[in-house]
């Protein structure tokens, strides 16, 4: 049944959202944030210092059973085996003829556990998928969406802030959502050898268990902006002490508008827009997350198509006018239609529309120029090289809304 305003999901952050004036709107079959000071502020925060988004509406799967490594690496196209207690793989998962299900993060919490991160929108459509192949391995799915809150702390003081409030005495080498749970037995780990809070917290692509103004969190060193980063998975009782806690650090709110514009500009796919199942993971740029020869489904197929014919490219329109998703890309030369805009929005930082598109693998040398459709009238763009936000280029003021154009 279609969502409405009626059956949304809400999240435990929703007083906190409204109480900051936030405006709310139906994502993926929850209300959420869109923006609460504006698009273009909370987008620069996050280049600039520190933004904190609600991202409790993704779902989580825990899979466990003594071939829960072998049943991971069968179901996403990432590197699993080897992957040690702790670590983390971005992957895509795939059906038989390699088109995308999902993309997803898997977490080892254990040599016969794992925690797989999914999106909203595929969440129920993942649990199918795990459970209809799990049974092969002999592995248990459990569905933990309800169990776990999920904070995202991004930008380039994010660490410092985050680290300003870990508590050393409730740190844990301990990634399993059990250490996470305050009501379970492993909510009081032992304590950790360095009292540095900084050093604690997990690099890129690990987790680990901690404690964060007073709440247990599964720390883990990802995120979907570009930017450095943590997210916090926390039981959802705590989720609004620690949300505060992080506010009060300093950490700006930010809200789904901004999370959109800077995953664009770091050229990150998002499901439902540049990944869907009519496209493959090679089509969308992530060759670097498919590893050929481990046995994923969708790896036949994929060898059979051998490289693809159309990639996906960042676009850098020559003006602020913003390339939406839908509008046709023509070839500069023949002004023949070759390709489709997936995402388009308005860069704070470049002061530019910006776009990712597929487009024939021919036109997909950055630097090449193609035309673009706009309403109705042509405008020229500029294949780029990725990500885009490392570009440099003038920076907006705060008060931007990204909405130029």
């Amino acid at each position: 049944m279609p969502a409405n305003e009626s059956t949304l999901r809400t999240t435990p952050l929703r007083d906190r959202h409204v109480a900051a004036g936030a405006k709310l709107v139906p994502f993926a079959g929850w209300e959420m944030p869109l923006q609460y000071s504006g698009i273009g502020s909370e987008h620069l925060a996050v280049r600039q210092r520190a933004g904190v988004f609600d991202v409790s509406h993704m779902g989580q799967l825990e899979v466990v059973g003594a071939r829960a490594e072998a049943l991971v690496e069968r179901l996403v196209t990432a590197r699993i085996t080897g992957l040690e207690v702790g670590a983390a793989r971005y992957g895509v998962v795939c059906r038989e003829d390699g088109g995308c299900l999902d993309d997803v993060i898997a977490y080892r919490l254990a040599t016969d556990r794992f925690l797989v991160v999914t999106n909203a929108a595929n969440h129920e459509r993942d649990r199918a998928w795990f459970e209809r192949h799990a049974g092969e391995f002999g592995c248990a799915i459990g569905d933990r969406r309800d169990d776990f809150a999920m904070l995202a702390v991004q930008g380039p003081a994010a660490r410092a802030l985050v680290a300003s409030l870990v508590e050393a005495e409730g740190a844990s080498a301990d990634p399993s959502p059990a250490a996470a749970d305050p009501g379970s037995a492993a909510a009081e780990p032992p304590s950790p050898p360095s009292t540095d809070p900084v050093s604690l917290l997990p690099p890129r692509m690990r987790c680990r268990t901690l404690r964060v103004a007073g709440v247990t969190a599964l720390a883990c060193g990802t995120g979907y902006t570009g930017e450095d980063g943590l997210e916090l998975l926390v039981a959802p009782g705590a989720a609004a002490a620690l949300w505060d806690a992080l506010v009060a650090a300093g950490a700006q709110p930010c809200g789904l508008g901004a999370r959109d514009t800077l995953r664009i500009e770091a050229c990150l796919p998002l499901y439902g827009n540049e990944l869907r199942e009519e496209r493959t993971p090679l089509e969308a740029g992530l060759d670097f997350c498919v590893a050929f020869g481990s046995g994923f489904i969708g790896e036949e197929a994929l060898r059979e198509r051998g490289a693809p014919s159309e990639l996906l490219v960042p676009l850098v329109a020559d003006r602020r006018t913003i390339p939406r998703a839908g509008c046709v890309v023509r070839c500069a030369d023949s002004g023949e239609a070759v390709g489709e805009v997936t995402s388009g929005t308005f860069s704070p930082l470049l002061r530019r529309g910006i776009a990712l598109a597929y487009v024939p693998r021919t036109c997909a040398v950055p630097g090449t120029t193609v035309d673009v459709e706009i309403r109705g009238r042509v405008h020229t763009a500029t294949v780029a090289r990725k990500p885009l936000h490392r570009t440099a280029g003038p920076v907006a003021s705060s008060d931007d809304d990204g909405r130029a154009g």
